[in-house]
């Protein structure tokens, strides 16, 4: 959510804003805005004057009565009355014009870096760095369902029976890799000197309204019937929640958080949940890295979150890529984002496992998450990054590791937490 005063003082350019964000649609609602803050203000000025006014009459009416003044101390009273009814339909005013202001102003999308490229869709995202070789082997790839089924290690069957499309069984040495692959991206985490947290995997709707847009809500979050709880789709929203309405005092910054915890997502608008597959899935697990600071180090920041993922797969010599993502592919809180692509041998390009972002100060806005300094208080910024997310990163792990046989490699980083183990075989 942007700062109504600079909403209020550069109109042109929250609107340029909008332009670049191909969000057309939304420029009508800056003027009203400001219009309503206008109004807002007005009332907000006069209520302040009534008060003034009632108190000092109010306080004169005693001394009226005291000396006999009686027809004038009713003149004061009813004086005070008229000021009474119109305090409280300024005041009923006051209130119906903050909540319309702030309907408007929470679809307002963030002034985007001005690094970010412009364009519509993430078809015009724009390719940063690469790290690592990409291979394509002698052999054929299986699908990455294939794969895992050769390994004993996936049910998606029994899965479509209990749950429905969208979800599986991992099992075996498949399940035993999941897990291994998050305790490794814990460590790895916690070896860069983040703290590991294991958050709540609900949240209140006003948390849900603070981290992320309507639309973003709509499209992902499953809602609990009849509790005012949402299920998380990653572990940023119950983190970042954290700090809602938390004051911050300079020298507890940064924040710098890591955190494990399954994801639960409706996928609506996906092109569709994959009957084999584990792709777009509406259950997975994630370990995530969240980063609260003062604003002039969000964007080292940035640079060193994405960097740690891109480190964390070079570390399993799985090559990846940066995508800068262009103004129109970003969510209406992003200043800035990058996506980390890993490398598919089967389908010989890169696909989405990570996605790193700076928010700037429009959650701690929404959420009311401050720092105190020496000049007094104001906003932080946050960030996050994704580490690791199986099952999704499975599918790179189990194609860039696949031999010739059938078997499938253990980076020696993995197999602390494999029970030794240097290969899978089927």
């Amino acid at each position: 959510m942007l700062d109504m005063k600079f909403l209020r003082t550069n109109p042109d350019v929250v609107k340029e804003n909008i332009r670049k964000k191909f969000q057309e649609e939304k420029l009508p609602l800056v003027d009203e805005v400001i219009d309503m803050d206008k109004r807002y203000r007005e009332a907000k000025t006069r209520c302040d004057y009534l008060r003034s006014q009632r108190n000092t009459i109010s306080k004169q009416i005693g001394g009226m009565m005291a000396k006999g003044q009686k027809e004038e101390a009713e003149k004061a009273k009813a004086q005070v009355t008229a000021m009474a009814d119109e305090l409280a339909a300024l005041e009923k005013l006051e209130e119906e014009l903050s909540g319309q202001i702030r309907e408007r102003m929470l679809v307002i999308p963030n002034i985007i870096d001005e690094s970010v490229p412009i364009g519509r869709d993430d078809s015009e995202n724009v390719e940063v760095e690469r790290f690592g070789e990409p291979v394509v082997p002698a052999f054929d790839v299986p699908y990455h369902v294939d794969i895992m089924e050769s390994l004993h290690g996936i049910d998606l069957d029994s899965a479509r029976k209990t749950s429905g499309n969208g979800f599986y069984y991992l099992c075996g040495d498949i399940a035993r890799l999941h897990s291994a692959i998050l305790s490794y991206a814990r460590d790895f985490m916690i070896d860069r000197g983040f703290t590991y947290f294991i958050p709540p995997f609900m949240i209140r709707g006003n948390v849900v309204d603070g981290v992320m847009s309507f639309a973003e809500m709509e499209n992902m979050m499953y809602k609990i019937e009849g509790e005012d709880l949402y299920l998380i789709g990653t572990s940023e929203h119950s983190m970042i929640g954290k700090f809602i309405d938390t004051i911050l005092t300079e020298d507890k910054l940064p924040q710098t958080l890591t955190s494990y915890s399954p994801c639960f997502r409706k996928e609506v608008g996906a092109h569709g949940i994959e009957e084999r597959g584990v792709y777009r899935i509406h259950q997975f697990e994630k370990q995530e890295m969240i980063v609260v600071c003062k604003p002039e180090e969000s964007r080292e920041w940035f640079f060193k979150l994405c960097q740690n993922t891109v480190d964390f797969f070079r570390s399993l010599d799985i090559p990846v890529r940066t995508l800068e993502c262009c103004s129109g592919d970003l969510a209406d809180l992003k200043v800035k984002s990058q996506d980390v692509e890993a490398w598919s041998p089967r389908q010989k390009k890169y696909f989405e496992v990570g996605s790193c972002s700076n928010l700037g100060d429009a959650q701690a806005r929404r959420l009311g998450i401050r720092i105190r300094g020496e000049n007094g208080t104001y906003f932080a910024h946050t960030l996050n990054n994704t580490v690791v997310a199986p099952p999704r990163m499975l599918i790179a792990f189990l194609e860039n590791n696949l031999r010739a046989d059938g078997s499938v490699a253990v980076p020696e980083p993995l197999r602390m937490y494999m029970g030794g183990r240097t290969e899978l075989r089927p």
